[in-house]
């Protein structure tokens, strides 16, 4: 068993657990769900959890104004991704006091969501094998009221990034005619995210019914390329135009998070002007190479300010 190492986050001096710990084999890509989605054997080099670590610190500067004040739920592999997954909400009791929590009403009790408010806690949680950081796109303080709006771009195969980038350039043009700011990341598996900034002052429904209008205006003028089915077998190979994400205490992947698929590969954010780059696909940056992305700061100041949905919700009634 390796020894510990104390890795320096901050203000703070950690221990990192079995650092040499191998995470990613090159033999292993699997998500720990004996469904296949995580991918096959022989593909990606080796990552350990001080590999984990020190990417999260490289991309501290960039992931935490994206998770500060926001409930996460952790995606956890002890073993490595060739083990079993783990998704945690509650805090465990062993967390030390400085993470921040916040306690979210549920049925028949409350659970207690960390929340990362520094590079101390990126580092904590990568030590405990959190490979995944998935965020509520509301904050603590107004949780019944989102900031983002996210439009899931699921293909139906590994094969059809193409239509995906079709889909984002459509629904890009008819999120710019309603008069809404957009960004673009990749989901570091098989599709694209695309977000909006939104100002708070709109609940959940009101959110996810505009996000469902705004996909079925989509869908219907692509009927056979896009579809916002939700059933996999009423699909067929069109692209799912998915929404589901915009409801009360659901979580969307954080952006420059690491996914369990072979290679490592990171749910990157990326300028629009990318999306034409040949090389482009949802993999396409790793644990290796995601901190250079994040240099070049794809989404600039574009979530600094929120729009309202009156407006747009107006030009769209216009446009249906």
């Amino acid at each position: 068993m390796s020894a510990g190492r104390s890795v320096r986050a901050g203000r703070r001096t950690l221990e990192i657990h079995r650092p040499d710990k191998v995470l990613f084999a090159p033999r292993d890509g699997g998500d720990g769900n004996g469904d296949g989605e995580g991918g096959g054997e022989g593909d990606g080099p080796e990552y350990t959890k001080a590999d984990l670590v020190e990417y999260y610190r490289s991309v501290a500067p960039y992931l935490l104004p994206q998770l500060r004040d926001r409930p996460l739920m952790l995606e956890r592999y002890p073993d490595g991704v060739g083990g079993p997954r783990f998704m945690q909400k509650n805090v465990s009791a062993h967390y030390p006091d400085w993470i921040a929590r916040v306690e979210v009403a549920k049925e028949g009790g409350t659970v207690r969501h960390p929340v990362c408010q520094d590079t101390a806690t990126l580092v904590y949680l990568a030590d405990q094998a959190s490979l995944t950081l998935h965020r509520w796109l509301s904050r603590t303080g107004h949780l019944d009221r989102p900031d983002r709006l996210v439009f899931d771009l699921d293909p139906s195969g590994e094969d059809d990034f193409p239509l995906c980038r079709k889909a984002a350039h459509h629904l890009g043009e008819l999120l710019d005619a309603l008069g809404l700011p957009s960004v673009l990341m990749t989901t570091g598996s098989r599709g694209l995210h695309v977000v909006v900034p939104l100002n708070g002052r709109h609940g959940y429904d009101e959110v996810r019914a505009f996000a469902r209008d705004v996909a079925d205006t989509l869908a219907a003028a692509h009927p056979d390329r896009l579809t916002t089915a939700a059933r996999k077998k009423d699909r067929g190979d069109r692209l799912y135009l998915d929404v589901q994400r915009n409801a009360y205490a659901q979580t969307a992947v954080a952006p420059w998070s690491v996914r369990a698929r072979p290679g490592a590969p990171v749910a990157a954010p990326l300028a629009w002007d990318q999306l034409d780059d040949p090389g482009l696909h949802a993999r396409r940056w790793t644990l290796a190479d995601a901190a250079d992305q994040a240099r070049t700061d794809p989404w600039g100041d574009l979530l600094r300010t929120g729009r309202a949905l009156g407006p747009a919700r107006r030009r769209l009634d216009a446009l249906r």
